[in-house]
């Protein structure tokens, strides 16, 4: 599917050298139901903007946004758009690059006079005269970007958070306590973080993903180069030690200039020491299982001391710090069972989940339903994906969810099933997840992947939960 993923209008460069956002009186989203979309449509509805919006189909963040006030509708059609929203002279129309170049509506808003700029576009004029943190990285954004947008909170920063899951302490993926600092994801999708200047930014990781936009591994690591470069003077990069780029490094166990040392496991959570430039400090919680998210805490409690917060606010922030739904969520947690579902969609991530699971259940038999995410990251990673899935005792596979695109001739979930070497394995429908489910005996049950396996955890855990 051809998308509008390289279009910047003339309006958007013009908007971006300085006119700002406080002209509009009204904003419209196409594809509002978007993770980073509906965040900034809370951000303008909390800044007293008349907001409304379109999007393909009804979810539970379409549901909360409607809750606030929010007009959206499901049809393409420029008749649904309230005459409000009609005015190029005071709405601004913000969209989602997923957006097909046949849509209707966004056809109609270039074509008479709009403001119409890509999401990306917006966040950096929302940032632009804050002081602005991102956190870039092919994974481990979304939780290193809530982290660092909860313990800046809890610290008492005038901090304006806009993250890409939902808080499980906030039930919100905004956090709004001020406006004189700013935290994003920089999402290297698109190119989109190239239209960032942050004042502190963070990598978390570089791995080969979005191939259907780069081409090659070579030309992302490099637009990853040149995000480094949008940091604004005197700005600072925080890297995680080992990747190609010059900053500030953090790791775990090793001679980064943050590093967690000491790590022990009580109770289900990390304690440890953090390694800083400055000196040691100890006692540190941390809740969520995984090396990898413990990577995560690192570089956001590094940022958090670098921007001054004091070791003793971050340790009781960090400590109250909950997770994103969809990243490691436990659905049940009993002695005898647990259910976990997870938004991994990438090998890597797969084998940071696999890591996770075996560090906190070491003799348990581990179930894992995997939902392939977009035909050409299978296609990409096929061979990973079948050597991270065999990992797991049981594998049940669904169909690739196709998001944004149209198959690929011979890409399909039961080729990517006959590459993984386990014979514990079978192809499923989404209808027989839970019968297939319990026929296992399996004591840890995972779901994973981006597509809409999200939606089938509520029926799995009503199903299984005793």
């Amino acid at each position: 599917m051809n998308t509008n993923s390289e279009h910047i209008s003339k309006s958007e460069k013009v908007l971006s050298k300085g006119k700002g956002l406080g002209w509009a009186d009204n904003v419209y989203f196409i594809g509002i139901g978007g993770i980073g979309m509906s965040a900034i449509a809370r951000y303008f509805v909390a800044n007293g903007k008349q907001v409304a919006g379109y999007d393909k189909t009804p979810t539970d963040i379409t549901k909360s946004l409607k809750d606030l006030g929010v007009e959206i509708h499901f049809e393409d059609d420029v008749k649904r758009v309230s005459s409000v929203f009609l005015n190029p002279e005071n709405t601004l129309v913000v969209y989602t690059p997923a957006i097909p170049e046949g849509h209707s509506e966004f056809n109609y808003f270039k074509a008479h006079g709009f403001n119409v700029l890509k999401r990306s576009v917006v966040l950096g004029e929302i940032t632009r005269q804050t002081v602005c943190f991102a956190v870039a990285g092919t994974h481990g954004k979304t939780t290193t970007t809530s982290i660092l947008g909860h313990l800046l909170n809890m610290c008492n920063v005038p901090v304006t958070a806009f993250l890409g899951g939902i808080s499980e302490n906030y039930n919100s993926n905004l956090i709004i306590n001020g406006t004189e600092v700013t935290v994003v994801e920089a999402d290297e999708f698109d190119r989109s973080f190239l239209t960032l200047s942050p004042d502190l930014a963070g990598v978390t990781s570089m791995d080969a993903d979005h191939l259907d936009i780069y081409g090659n591994a070579e030309e992302l690591v490099k637009t990853f180069k040149d995000f480094s470069k949008c940091i604004k003077p005197n700005g600072k990069l925080f890297v995680k030690n080992g990747l190609p780029l010059d900053g500030i490094t953090y790791g775990i166990e090793d001679d980064s200039d943050y590093s967690a040392q000491n790590i022990t496991i009580e109770n289900g959570c990390y304690v440890f020491d953090v390694k800083t430039p400055n000196g040691v400090y100890r006692g540190f919680r941390f809740s969520l299982p995984g090396r990898h998210n413990l990577s995560n805490a690192i570089i956001a409690l590094a940022m958090a001391f670098d921007y001054g917060c004091s070791h003793k606010d971050l340790a009781e922030a960090l400590a109250s710090y909950k997770g994103v739904k969809r990243r490691f969520t436990y659905q049940i947690k009993t002695d005898d069972f647990v259910f976990i579902d997870d938004y991994a969609h990438h090998p890597e991530e797969i084998n940071a989940v696999h890591q996770a699971v075996r560090e906190m259940y070491p003799d348990k038999k581990v179930l894992a339903i995997f939902q392939p995410h977009l035909f050409s990251r299978t296609q990409d990673f096929a061979d990973e994906f079948a050597e991270s899935l065999s990992n797991f005792d049981e594998i049940l596979l669904l169909d690739i969810y196709p998001a944004r695109e149209m198959p690929i001739e011979g890409v399909t979930s039961e080729w990517l099933l006959n590459k993984v070497k386990n014979p514990n394995k079978k192809l499923i429908q989404k209808s027989h997840l839970v019968d297939e489910i319990k026929k296992s005996n399996a004591q840890i049950v995972l779901t994973i992947g981006a597509g809409d396996i999200g939606a089938e955890v509520k029926h799995i855990k009503e199903a299984l939960y005793v």
